[in-house]
């Protein structure tokens, strides 16, 4: 049976933005997250068989899989293990990280992600004029990129509005959002190896430039636990930042008509931010640490299964290949960036 839904579900869904199916009870989301579950389980063996990173593994063979979402009722255990296992294993990753940790970031350093946060989004939109585009578009695909992929994409688009963004154009936004970003996970933690980057930098960069928040941390943790502790924070703080991107482009594009967006910061965010903080007490007992740590793992990979299974990948051919080099662009504009200032200033 073939899904009859759009493209836009096919990203880890942050905010609750992307719609749930009619039907999200238990025995619904059986189906989907059993396919997600055997991926994972492969993805471990493959894993601890070769010595490969597990979210690396799962990414892999969710691709393998993506076949499969084309079966709609594989739809509500896919969304439920893409949305709500992703956030979950995102607060356990908050015990694995000290308040000393985010204290050694420095503020230099988060200075530097609000700086490419916002150059991102102006690259964005100055590839979009370039093209032909609208300002509107540019933000769209540019903050999409600079913040946390197609959870701040379906934010934005509900600032902007449905005549400043359609359909059409946030669908193909979150193909080549997705796209872009499981290659990033694969090809950046490479680049910081052939660098020789230390684990601050690397997670730096990591946490800076890949859009997904799933595959930011899973390319950090491919690189090294340290650098996976760094990406989280890094990254998670580039998530906060969509609440003030969003009051921005309200003040300067605003919506054309129909209803407020969401903002605000979301629950999973400050349950890292908790956890951390009862973590630097130094309270947790390492039995239940690295219980938390291999717990967040396996959610982790399992939200980054379901994520490659639902990428829509035929679509990427849809709507000639200008939209996509604006994403292209933004995307090349937050890696330079994160590099210049993971090797100039971080460290």
């Amino acid at each position: 049976m073939r899904q009859d839904r759009p493209a836009a579900i096919m990203a880890a869904d942050l905010y609750n933005d992307i719609g749930e199916t009619a039907s999200d009870g238990w025995r619904d989301r059986m189906p989907g997250l059993t396919i997600v579950a055997l991926g994972t389980l492969a993805a471990g063996f493959l894993s601890d068989r070769y010595g490969a990173p597990l979210t690396l593994m799962a990414l892999l063979l969710g691709l393998a899989l993506n076949f499969l979402s084309e079966d709609a009722r594989l739809t509500p255990g896919l969304v439920f293990a893409a949305r709500s296992l992703l956030r979950w294993g995102i607060v356990l990753v908050g015990l694995r990280v000290t308040a000393g940790q985010v204290v050694a970031l420095g503020p230099v350093a988060l200075l530097c992600v609000a700086g490419i946060v916002a150059l991102t989004i102006g690259a964005g939109v100055v590839a979009s004029r370039r093209l032909g585009f609208d300002a509107a578009f540019g933000t769209l695909a540019g903050g999409a990129v600079a913040i946390c992929g197609a959870s701040a994409a379906m934010a934005l688009a509900a600032t902007l509005g449905p005549k400043r963004s359609g359909e059409a154009q946030l669908t193909l936004v979150l193909v080549g959002i997705s796209a872009m970003s499981a290659t990033a996970m694969l090809v950046y933690p490479a680049i910081a190896h052939v660098l020789a980057l230390s684990d601050l930098r690397a997670g730096f960069l990591l946490g800076a430039s890949i859009h997904d928040v799933a595959q930011a941390l899973g390319a950090g943790y491919a690189y090294s636990p340290g650098a996976g502790q760094i990406a989280a924070i890094v990254k998670l703080t580039r998530v906060a930042l969509l609440a003030p991107v969003l009051a921005i482009v309200t003040l300067f594009l605003p919506r054309d008509g129909g209803g407020a967006a969401r903002a605000g910061m979301p629950w999973f965010v400050v349950g890292f931010f908790v956890m951390a903080g009862i973590n630097s007490l130094g309270v947790v007992p390492p039995i239940a640490a690295t219980l938390a740590e291999k717990t967040a793992a396996v959610l982790l990979a399992a939200a980054v299964t379901a994520t490659a299974i639902r990428t829509p990948l035929a679509k990427l051919v849809e709507g000639g290949p200008r939209p996509l080099i604006v994403i292209l662009i933004a995307t090349v504009a937050a890696f330079l960036l994160s590099l210049a200032a993971a090797m100039l200033v971080i460290g």
